[in-house]
């Protein structure tokens, strides 16, 4: 596996971590048609350096420091056309994550589009960045996606190696400048920096990881994302053998972003990948 050395330099940002009160948090939605969201908890925003990634990308791995930052053409035209969004990138994504991971298996199970308009979030139904960081599941909640999602194969699947794996892209035509994404490499996260979220949804309840903040973390960026590069990384994995099994993630306020800059559009995919390959 490589080894990275961290570049020189970077910029410093706050980033929005969690405390831990002791207090389970409550992160809950309420359906397609109210983009509202309540959360309880407390968070305090405290500064980092994040790091140019774009120094490293040859070096990354999705199991060493649990994402990589990849060329990547689409043919969507219309990323907010749902059909389109299944026909076309669904499989383009499929493929990918085929070819960074090794999985045999991808199935894609959603997609979430996110703009820092609120204009453009209330007239399509968008979602916001999240600004605040976080894992999207728990030793709990990644095999109790594939039990939600595949229930006849299940118990099966999850004896075998499995990840949930995501490819997060800009989707705007010109260079992302506001609100990029955050990205720690896994090797500088502990387990007592997570704190397990009660994730609500109108038809089920699920679980996250909030992140308490630990001064060994590592931040990445990659600034100026185009349409055609997308960052691919891992959220679950159920192979407890030392390699990545978790990635800490959030938008953040870029202190360089132009004051004119265009607001954030991007979408991120969730996949479930399998492997030829017991736990």
């Amino acid at each position: 596996m490589p080894d990275t050395t961290l570049p020189a330099g970077g910029l410093e940002a706050r980033l929005r971590y969690n405390v831990n009160t002791g207090t389970k948090p409550v992160n809950e939605t309420f359906g397609p048609a109210n983009m509202t969201r309540r959360v309880t908890g407390k968070a305090e925003e405290t500064p980092v350096v994040v790091h140019d990634g774009r120094a490293i990308r040859a070096d990354l791995d999705l199991d060493v420091q649990g994402f990589e930052f990849v060329d990547h053409l689409t043919k969507v035209k219309n990323f907010l056309d749902p059909d389109e969004l299944k026909s076309v990138y669904y499989p383009e994504c499929v493929e990918l994550i085929k070819k960074v991971s090794g999985a045999a298996r991808v199935h894609v199970f959603d997609h979430t589009l996110r703009s820092g308009d609120e204009g453009q979030r209330a007239e399509q139904l968008l979602r916001e960045p999240v600004l605040s960081v976080h894992n999207d599941y728990t030793e709990w909640s990644g095999p109790q996606r594939v039990r939600d999602l595949l229930p006849a194969e299940a118990e099966g699947l999850i004896k075998r190696r499995f990840a949930i794996i995501q490819v997060w892209r800009s989707i705007d035509t010109k260079p992302l400048l506001a609100d990029p994404l955050a990205i720690a490499d896994a090797r500088s996260l502990e387990m007592k920096d997570l704190i397990a979220a009660e994730r609500r949804y109108p038809d089920r309840v699920g679980e996250t990881y909030q992140i308490a903040y630990n001064p060994n973390h590592e931040w990445y960026y990659f600034p100026k994302m185009r349409r055609d590069e997308a960052i691919v990384f891992k959220v679950y994995e159920s192979k407890k053998d030392g390699r990545a099994r978790f990635t800490a993630h959030t938008a953040f306020v870029d202190p360089t972003t132009p004051t004119d800059a265009p607001p954030r559009q991007s979408i991120e995919i969730r996949t479930i990948a399998f492997f030829d390959e017991d736990n």
